[in-house]
């Protein structure tokens, strides 16, 4: 490891030297997974009870992970991605700008319920306005990182850092959330029927589990998916699906968050 690359990983992301680490996976994961409403902007809410999970997913999976969650030495967990990548937002909620914030450089916090927050760091640009209310998938920033660029902090190369606080202030693993939104009965017949293309020979039960999943995933190789075939999906999986909705008439954004018009299109193709 390189002088700089140790420097860092000591430092990326910290934008608040006063946050401890080291929070389980229980811990996070404690409660009901809800969907994130928006949250006014302000500190941390102390919990005196148990809090409910926003419904976070990763809208990053496509990315090679370049820096991978490593307390206390590296407190989020970074992706490799070109200068003015779009970064969508991992769930619903508020968002705060904060400009030239220490090592993380410009910083976009996104304020999701029950005081959960997550926050993007090193980008090169902010594209929403301060307490500016978001969806799953709403793209809040562009990516940046390239040593000595104006917002970059101590980035050492172009990359987005991620993690996420819980309501004690505490840094999570956002992989560790990781989920994203699954499909209905009628969505999940639709992978069904398509993936037997990819090897898929189970029951038509609109219940996908990680066979179905797996399927998917070599289903949709020639549609820009380069990720692992494990059988769980994330964005990267769902970003490929939209691309294969292209051909039943889907004229929407390639975000890896589908909706009615995606699944509809994807219908037509079976």
């Amino acid at each position: 490891m390189t002088e700089n690359e140790a420097r860092h990983r000591r430092g990326c992301g910290h934008d608040d030297p006063h946050v401890p680490t080291g929070v389980s996976r229980r811990t996070l994961l404690r409660g009901a997974v809800v969907g994130g409403g928006a949250l006014a902007a302000g500190g941390p809410i102390l919990p005196s009870t148990a809090y409910a999970v926003p419904a976070i997913y990763n809208p990053f999976a496509a990315y090679a992970i370049t820096g991978q969650w490593d307390p206390p030495n590296h407190n989020g967990v970074d992706f490799g991605m070109a200068l003015g990548t779009s970064l969508p937002a991992c769930a619903a909620g508020s968002i705060e700008n904060i400009p030239y914030n220490g090592t993380g450089g410009h910083t976009v916090t996104i304020h999701h319920s029950d005081g959960y927050r997550s926050q993007y760091t090193h980008l090169s640009r902010f594209l929403l306005a301060n307490g500016a209310s978001v969806g799953p998938g709403t793209v809040v920033g562009l990516s940046g990182g390239a040593a000595g660029a104006d917002g970059a902090g101590n980035s050492t190369g172009p990359h987005l850092h991620w993690h996420v606080i819980n309501p004690s202030g505490v840094r999570g693993n956002p992989i560790s959330f990781g989920s994203t939104p699954p499909p209905v009965k009628g969505e999940g017949l639709t992978l069904q029927k398509i993936v037997g293309a990819g090897g898929y020979t189970g029951p038509l039960d609109g219940v996908p589990g990680s066979r179905t999943w797996l399927g998917v995933r070599q289903a949709v190789r020639g549609y820009g998916y380069t990720g692992p075939l494990d059988g769980a999906p994330g964005g990267g999986t769902y970003s490929a699906l939209q691309r294969t909705a292209r051909g039943g008439g889907y004229t929407g954004p390639v975000d890896g968050v589908p909706g009615t018009n995606t699944w509809t299109a994807l219908a037509r193709l079976v």
